[in-house]
């Protein structure tokens, strides 16, 4: 049976790419900002380009936070790209801006420290072993676009989700700073680079995150 997945439109994101690329992984596919369609949905996706406080203005303008907690705490699955994973975090700051996330998870979105940013083009990743996401493309490049990132880990285990688990980190290094390209934490994952840019992986990987939406 075919996943149905919200591409949640919220004013930010590379959104027909994005519901193109999760349409071509197998799922049937819906682009809006509804709440219920949102909540309905067997997946969610969440994209995200630009700035951290623009992307928070455009999600909390339709109550998008409520939307994603609301999945969580029902084990429902939500997939966040590039900014849409990084306002799952506590906050962010940029340009001297601090700007409140969604809370997810604790953890501060930051500048990356190194000679050359933003960190543009296709990188190597570093997955733990009981990946599901990246089942297959351990040894896969990824495309990456971005300034900022969480580039410090102390979450031990999320409480939102009832059966929670320690959360599968998966890191990145540019310019000899490390931070965070993806996790996996139940019903929630993330990945600071995009798949739907990543050819032949990132295909790869939105398959098997609509795998484990039907198999949610």
């Amino acid at each position: 049976m075919t996943a149905k997945v919200v591409v949640l439109d919220y004013g930010s994101g590379n959104l027909r790419s994005a519901v193109r690329a999760v349409e071509r992984a197998g799922a049937e596919v819906e682009l809006t900002g509804d709440l219920d369609a949102a909540m309905e949905a067997e997946g969610l996706v969440v994209p995200g380009v630009g700035a951290f406080e623009a992307c928070m203005t455009g999600l909390r303008a339709i109550r998008g936070e409520r939307i994603i907690g609301r999945r969580l705490s029902g084990g429902r699955p939500v997939l966040g790209i590039c900014v849409g994973m990084q306002i799952l975090f506590e906050r962010g700051i940029e340009h001297g801006v601090e700007t409140e996330g969604c809370g997810e998870w604790p953890g501060v979105v930051e500048r990356i420290q190194a000679p050359i940013v933003p960190h543009m083009g296709w990188n190597t990743v570093e997955t733990p072993a009981e990946t599901r996401l990246f089942a297959g493309l351990e040894d896969e490049r990824f495309y990456f676009v971005h300034s900022y990132a969480v580039r410090d880990w102390s979450l031990i285990t999320n409480d939102r989700t009832p059966d929670s688990h320690q959360p599968l980190v998966t890191w990145a290094e540019h310019g000899g700073d490390r931070f965070v390209a993806a996790v996996e934490n139940g019903p929630l994952s993330a990945t600071q680079f995009h798949p739907e840019k990543s050819g032949d992986a990132g295909a790869s990987l939105l398959r098997n995150w609509v795998q484990s939406v039907k198999a949610a």
